[in-house]
């Protein structure tokens, strides 16, 4: 099992928090230092708590970033960042999306091209793409099936065209040629609402 970087900070967060109880229970129990002191030590503790318990919060708040919004739409809500992201279903496996209206396509990783089927020994990577870091190699390819999908609402996409990046892509993208699916992209605030 592969850990990201929101599950190591879940476990600092953690991590902190325990290490604060531990710490607030030897100190107070300590007679040896002086009142003063201990009360300094556990105030210091207190607000590495605080500051702890609002990053787990983020982090915990983070994970409940999609909402139905209508019938046939959701609303993303931005990471600390400013980014937007979306999971979806390519081929039956879940995909972590960054959503980048600046993509001309649905780009997949070669990491998550393999996790979903695609033999990435078959592709040609004919096309090219211009990108941060320079010029690329794609691969076309067309994935049997994207889902998005809240629990409340599931929309179901087949036959999506996509490209697979030959190059070090660290998380997949969710492009124009997904989201010109969607009737309405609308950004409001910290939400970005996708409708179809």
């Amino acid at each position: 099992m592969e850990i990201d970087s929101d599950q190591i900070a879940r476990i600092v967060y953690l991590g902190i928090w325990g290490t604060v109880l531990v710490s607030y229970f030897l100190i107070s129990r300590t007679q040896g230092i002086g009142q003063s002191l201990r009360h300094l030590l556990l105030w210091g503790l207190i607000f590495v708590g605080v500051a702890a318990g609002y990053g787990l919060w983020q982090d915990i708040s983070q994970q409940n970033r999609i909402t139905v919004v209508s019938e046939g739409g959701v609303a993303l809500r931005a990471d600390r960042n400013g980014h937007f992201h979306l999971t979806l279903g390519v081929n039956g496996t879940p995909v972590d999306f960054l959503v980048d209206t600046g993509a001309s396509d649905l780009v997949l990783s070669r990491q998550d091209a393999e996790r979903a089927g695609i033999d990435l020994g078959s592709l040609n990577f004919l096309g090219q793409a211009m990108t941060a870091n320079g010029m690329v190699r794609t691969a076309r390819v067309t994935l049997d099936e994207v889902v998005l999908s809240t629990g409340d609402l599931t929309i179901r996409d087949r036959d999506v065209v996509a490209s697979v990046n030959e190059g070090d892509l660290h998380v997949s993208l969710a492009g124009m040629t997904y989201l010109r699916r969607f009737a309405r992209i609308s950004i409001e605030g910290d939400r970005l609402i996708l409708e179809r």
